[in-house]
């Protein structure tokens, strides 16, 4: 039987729009800060994809700074600012915060002064959405971007992290949103590529790929494509409730990216779920990819109030484009069968 992959939030499968236009881009052979022809053939494909994802992010007269992805975004919005953060951020935003915010039991943080603080859309491992104030200086919206009919204008944000391989673009590209004007020091310099921001070479292909996630991303939002998701998130949610009363159900009231799903089933840790699903032929994790196989409870969580323990028995399944009915039902049948031994083990 084949496997059924229920890890979108780690990264999504490349979509066939972004493999064509990457496997078109292959064919510049020109360098987007040459004058000739060629080199002009290869910026035409670096704006094109600027454009498009500019469009799909409702970021029209902002400007976008491409990057290799969210952690090198960061980087670039916030070293040497020491913004207000709070637990509940990615490790990359973590690296460069004070970490003083605090979160609620339902994973809610309390800004005090958006100006001087950063704060994610939504989040990675429980799905939990924020509401930004006016006015905040940085959102990751990486998770978020290609999920939520989201705009970058009417979100109240000086700057935004974004990532391509979270909406089925390819993995190492990624951009910095900000308002036009916004004053950004260059944590790469050189030759003064993306406005002077960050220099080097473009990564045309990847650009390139970018763009086309990006569009066919906000084509499926309209269509209603994540509502079906959502469904289907609902459907295994419900038969896990019903199947295993002890478990804990992170966010289960609050309001949440359409296709995340995290729980806890105190006494059975995360990575060894992980490795009983993975043999059952299900990829899941244990939280964010980039702390997987770390031995230590999420931070997220422990800040929501969960004890240490708990949160190391935590599991999150994030569904995605080509994520059927039947394979949440599969899921749910396989676990629910791993839970009752790991229950009969216990008793």
């Amino acid at each position: 039987m084949s496997r059924i992959y229920l890890d979108h939030n780690a990264t999504a499968p490349l979509r066939p729009e972004a493999r064509d236009a990457m496997i078109a881009a292959m064919e510049a052979c020109g360098n987007p800060s040459s004058v000739h022809a060629e080199g002009r053939k290869a910026k035409a494909i670096v704006e094109k994809a600027r454009a498009q994802i500019a469009t799909a992010f409702g970021a029209d007269g902002a400007d976008l700074v491409f990057t290799s992805g969210s952690t090198e975004g960061a980087a670039l919005a916030l070293a040497g600012r020491e913004l207000h953060g709070a637990a509940i951020e990615h490790d990359a935003v973590r690296s460069w915060i004070v970490e003083d915010l605090s979160v609620d039991e339902h994973g809610v943080a309390t800004v005090t002064d958006p100006a001087q603080s950063t704060l994610q859309l939504a989040n990675s491992e429980t799905g939990i959405i924020q509401d930004l104030p006016e006015g905040l200086a940085v959102t990751d919206a990486t998770q978020a971007f290609g999920k939520l009919p989201v705009a970058f204008n009417w979100l109240g944000a000086t700057m935004a992290l974004i990532s391509a391989h979270k909406l089925g673009g390819p993995k190492g590209i990624g951009a910095v949103v900000m308002k036009r004007g916004t004053d950004l020091a260059p944590q790469i310099t050189g030759g003064g590529q993306e406005m002077g921001r960050r220099s080097g070479t473009e990564n045309v292909i990847g650009i390139a790929g970018f763009g086309a996630a990006a569009e066919a991303a906000s084509r499926d939002l309209a269509n209603g494509v994540w509502d079906e998701i959502k469904e289907f998130r609902n459907i295994l949610e419900n038969a896990l409730v019903a199947g295993a009363q002890e478990t804990i159900f992170v966010g289960k009231d609050a309001r949440r990216l359409p296709n995340t799903l995290c729980f806890a089933t105190p006494g059975w840790k995360g990575e060894t779920q992980v490795m009983q699903m993975d043999l059952a032929g299900f990829a899941i994790s244990a939280g964010s990819a980039c702390s997987s196989g770390k031995v230590r409870a999420s931070s997220v969580l422990t800040s929501m109030g969960i004890a240490s323990d708990v949160a190391q028995c935590a599991i999150r399944v994030s569904l995605g484009l080509g994520t059927t009915q039947d394979d949440v039902l599969r899921f749910a049948d396989a676990w629910l069968d791993k839970q009752k031994k790991h229950r009969a083990r216990m008793a």
